[in-house]
């Protein structure tokens, strides 16, 4: 792949990543206010799994964009 591309995924993944992450983790507030405010069961249940898959996807996205930086710092030697 040439470095150009790997830049460019790498740079997708990781704004992409950081911003779910974030996102991720002002849903599960939201989920811990509603939990606290004693709303139905299902209300804060479904904030909290909304919260954990965004979150998670945001963690995945970022160790992709690691592992796109670290081929782009690092290029296959060409025997």
């Amino acid at each position: 792949m040439c470095k150009e591309k790997l830049r460019k995924y790498w740079l997708m993944h990781a704004v992409g990543g950081l911003l779910l992450t974030g996102f991720g983790l002002s849903l599960f507030g939201e989920a811990l206010i509603r939990k606290w405010e004693n709303a139905d069961f299902w209300d804060w249940a479904l904030w909290g799994t909304l919260a954990l898959l965004v979150f998670n996807t945001g963690i995945s996205l970022v160790g992709q964009a690691v592992m796109f930086r670290v081929k782009m710092d690092n290029p296959p030697d060409r025997n």
